[in-house]
């Protein structure tokens, strides 16, 4: 019985591996099909000159999708390696890449050399001498300054049974180590925390005398978010474990054949300071291709909590009490409802407009009311963050409480005066339907009146959208999604990113696995060294 069971475990593993090999090879096939076309884009723009903006625009789209296909090529060729490696019977697969250029002999070399073995591994003796070394040349970075890293490994021999001996090589983030941690760390966080694509990466790299080729960049794309896939899953069930979340998404530009599609950028956040929760902030994204109501019941499966929203049709079926493992809590967002009646209270903008000479918006009495009633729950809330959820709510109870029944009371009174397609009447509208959504602030603490926190996440893909323009492929924005959650986390615990990331891409892949939680931003941040004092 038990030889069937271990001869079905490695015919499983097998297929695993042989279709993890397939798909590696697909990917590898694509990644060449698309620098072939990038070539041949640009060898066209070279002999013909720029015919149109749109051709220029049109290298710019192969670029961004020869990185991102590369990167994927990579991830798969990684994952193909991980299933060959747990079967005996299907051969290992190692993507075809062409022989990378050597380091410019105009950077300063660092030499490092480990020290070498003190006895022969083989019979203890201490008779040994150099037979040689090997050195692996990592490129590295520095501000403004490059460099290129040579390890050495010497080699030595024993004089008595001639068994050779030399320390074991260094781990790597990334295969063949040909980029240090600093620098992956500056090519991750430009692309991804500063929105700038590989290839204007590449372009300012070769100006400062360090051509590095775009496949190359995306190669080490790929590796790296390979490697932080387990900090992401952290802090993944980290956001997940809270007792209640911010959810919000915006869209996101998907390049498509002859076209641009719409994706979606979701993101989840952490965050209980306000209510004096012991747990860090944190944030998690995720990407898709539609805004379907299918993407956040996924995301939020195994959730149960408050969710901290706008009034999506996506999320109703999260709030049932039938589901499972438990249903959530709709708290819905005062400033998201604020907006409509802001709109027609706007008395800064009319004063403007006025000594512009512009035509004046009419502004609604009604709505200058609502808007100050509002603010006012806001002034409460100013004076109590922070606090506990027991303090939080006995304030709620005693101030905010009847400010909020008065609110009720006085759009219940002007609503039916109103137009049934006013604008005003929407706007009144969308909160009386969902008073309990509006009103659960004062039933629990941990309740925010905003959602500004998930709003704040998305600020950067908002703003790096003019930057990037687009997504190369559902791969690419997926990646985008895992570096954002890593990123975005850092900065809410007050950590650079970058040099988070060229901390933790030196010691991951050496680093236990049973205590990866010491490399999350919260923890890191606390664990660090501190620096050396600077000589007089």
């Amino acid at each position: 019985m038990d030889a069937d069971r271990a001869a079905l475990t490695e015919e499983v593993a097998s297929l695993r591996a042989e279709l993890a090999i397939a798909r590696a090879k697909a990917s590898e096939d694509m990644a060449l099909i698309a620098q072939q076309k990038l070539r041949i884009a640009k060898l066209e723009h070279q002999i013909y000159g720029q015919r149109s903006e749109r051709s220029a625009r049109l290298i710019d789209q192969l670029a961004l999708t020869f990185e991102e296909l590369e990167a994927s090529a990579t991830q798969d060729e990684l994952a193909a390696e991980q299933a060959v490696a747990k079967t005996t019977a299907v051969a290992g697969f190692t993507r075809k890449r062409p022989d990378r250029t050597t380091f410019p002999d105009h950077l300063p070399r660092e030499r490092v050399v480990i020290d070498p073995p003190t006895t022969c591994e083989c019979c203890g003796s201490h008779r040994l001498r150099k037979l040689g070394e090997d050195v692996t040349r990592t490129l590295e970075t520095q501000p403004r300054q490059w460099k290129v890293i040579e390890t050495v490994r010497e080699k030595f021999t024993c004089r008595d049974c001639e068994k050779i001996s030399q320390a074991p090589a260094p781990f790597h983030v990334i295969a063949r180590g040909w980029a240090g941690a600093s620098l992956l760390a500056m090519i991750m966080f430009e692309k991804f925390g500063q929105h700038q694509p590989l290839n204007r990466q590449a372009e300012r790299y070769a100006l400062e005398g360090v051509p590095i080729a775009l496949s190359t960049m995306a190669d080490a794309v790929g590796s790296v978010c390979k490697a932080l896939d387990p900090l992401l899953r952290l802090v993944e069930a980290h956001v997940m474990a809270a007792e209640r979340l911010h959810g919000d998404d915006t869209t996101v530009p998907v390049l498509a054949k002859g076209k641009t599609d719409t994706g979606r950028c979701w993101v989840y956040v952490r965050d209980d300071e306000p209510f004096g929760g012991a747990g860090p902030p944190a944030a998690m994204f995720y990407y898709s291709r539609d805004r379907r109501g299918e993407h956040p019941q996924a995301h939020l499966a195994a959730y149960a909590g408050i969710l901290q929203a706008d009034a999506y049709d996506g999320y109703n079926r999260l709030y049932l009490a039938d589901r499972k493992p438990g249903p959530i809590r709709e708290a819905a967002c005062w400033v998201h409802a604020r907006r409509p009646f802001f709109a027609m209270a706007d008395l800064e903008e009319n004063a403007r407009r006025k000594s512009a000479g512009k035509r004046e918006i009419p502004l609604s009495p009604i709505a200058i009311e609502v808007v100050r009633r509002i603010d006012a729950l806001f002034e409460i809330e100013r004076s109590i963050n922070g606090k506990t959820i027991a303090e939080r709510l006995a304030a709620r109870r005693t101030l905010s409480a009847p400010l909020v029944e008065d609110l009720r009371a006085y759009m219940s009174a002007h609503l039916p005066k109103l137009a049934r397609g006013h604008d005003l009447a929407k706007a009144i509208n969308y909160m009386l339907k969902r008073w309990a959504a509006f009103t659960l602030f004062l039933e629990d603490g941990r309740v925010c009146l905003s959602n500004n926190a998930a709003e704040r996440g998305l600020r950067g893909i908002a703003l790096g959208r003019k930057s990037w323009l687009f997504c190369g492929s559902d791969r690419g924005g997926q990646r985008a999604a895992a570096m954002y959650s890593l990123i975005v986390t850092a900065k809410m615990n007050d950590v650079d990113p970058q040099a988070w990331l060229a901390d933790i891409l030196s010691r991951i892949a050496s680093h236990p696995a049973h205590r990866l939680d010491d490399l999350l931003p919260w923890n890191w941040l606390a664990k660090r060294p501190a620096p050396e004092a600077k000589a007089a």
